[in-house]
């Protein structure tokens, strides 16, 4: 193979894990809910085997697919982001990110206000829409820095764009990464900025500040081995840029599926990864069970089109990175399986069954691409390719 182009639906899981109780989580299924919208109609993934995974009960099984299908459990003790991002990559996370549920210690919070010249509002989990509904209008007023967290391993600042420009909001968020180190090392800083008169709306300037992950991964390898790894949408901010050699980082599904477009009609050799982050920013936080269908099926209609433009030695997969069930209690993620989807003129249709580990995944395209690696997980492609 030439070129793997990896797309994350983010957060879209095929069902609970065994240890979903463990997180709250029992009974979440986000594929089956927005079936269950009686709206979803993704005809490209149900030929790919989307509905044939093991596990999977609703939706009509296709009888001949075209591509190779499975679902795998996550190894890492989380169901975040980065977390789940990092493994796909090959990097188990052994010890999960640590979560504020009551707030940010004092110790956090003053050294942030010191050295942003800042103060502080809210510091506790909230969701983003209702925090600037909340605190916008004393934000606006004071210039003090909207601060909150959520049940994932986040610390977030909002911001009007009148008050604190998206370029120092963004360097609040450095300060705040060099600050949250040690015990309070979170698994994201995230820039927050929105704009417009009470009701306030976010804007795309959304911006992530990741930790660096802490050894190797699949990108670094292909990076080292003269292959092109492009990131598109959050995948530059989660990997903090370590082993992207180009990248476009708009934030939104429309956006970064044209964007993809964009670079398969480019020549390049090595992994294109992106991340769809609107499934879970826009419709499983919200909980959005609609909203959620109808974008799975805005992606199944690019994805016709970007399936016809292939080429016969590009590989496809489609994958997630933890569940976000848009029927589940609460606003937070979901610990799930992920499915896969495998397509291309060289892939074998195959069930693989269930996995272990998402790093199987970048396991696959590295062998897949010709090259060679250490990384957590286990390849399968001597099983898919003809």
């Amino acid at each position: 193979m030439k070129r793997v182009f990896l797309i994350v639906l983010d957060s879209f899981g095929v069902g609970e894990m065994p240890d979903a109780a463990d997180f709250g989580d029992k009974g979440a299924n986000t594929l089956r809910s927005c079936f269950n919208t009686g709206h979803l109609n993704v005809p490209n993934m149900q030929r790919f085997g989307l509905f044939n995974i093991d596990g999977v009960t609703v939706g009509e099984k296709c009888e001949n697919p075209i591509g190779a299908y499975l679902k795998i459990a996550e190894s890492s003790k989380g169901k975040d982001t980065t977390t789940g991002h990092w493994e796909i990559a090959g990097c188990v996370s052994e010890k999960p990110f640590p979560t504020f549920p009551d707030g940010f210690p004092p110790e956090v919070i003053n050294a942030f206000e010191k050295a942003t010249g800042r103060k502080t509002l809210c510091n506790k989990p909230y969701s983003g829409t209702k925090v600037i509904a909340d605190y916008g209008k004393e934000h606006v007023e004071t210039g003090a820095l909207i601060v909150y967290t959520s049940a994932d391993s986040v610390f977030q600042i909002a911001a009007h764009e009148s008050i604190v420009p998206p370029e120092t909001l963004y360097e609040y968020c450095r300060m705040a990464r060099e600050i949250l180190t040690s015990d309070f090392a979170v698994g994201r800083v995230i820039a927050r900025p929105f704009e417009g008169e009470h009701p306030y709306t976010r804007t795309s300037r959304r911006h992530d500040f990741s930790l660096t992950p802490p050894k190797n991964t699949a990108l670094d390898i292909l990076r080292e081995n003269g292959k092109a790894v492009i990131g598109v949408g959050k995948i530059y901010d989660i990997f903090a840029g370590k082993g992207i050699t180009d990248c476009d980082r708009q934030i939104g599904n429309n956006a970064d599926m044209k964007i993809t477009s964009k670079y398969q009609k480019e020549d390049w050799n090595g992994l294109c990864f992106t991340n769809l982050v609107d499934f879970d920013m826009q419709f499983g936080h919200r909980r959005d069970v609609e909203g959620y269908a109808a974008a799975l099926n805005d992606f199944d209609k690019w994805l016709g089109g970007f399936i016809g433009e292939m080429k016969p030695d590009d590989a496809l997969i489609i994958t997630a990175d933890h569940g976000c069930d848009p029927c589940h209690s609460g606003t937070d993620h979901t610990r799930e399986y992920i499915p896969v989807l495998i397509y291309g003129e060289g892939i074998q249709p195959a069930n693989l069954g269930t996995r272990a580990c998402f790093g199987d995944i970048c396991a696959t395209a590295l062998e897949l691409l010709g090259v060679k690696g250490e990384i957590d997980g286990e390849s399968f492609a001597q099983s898919i390719t003809k």
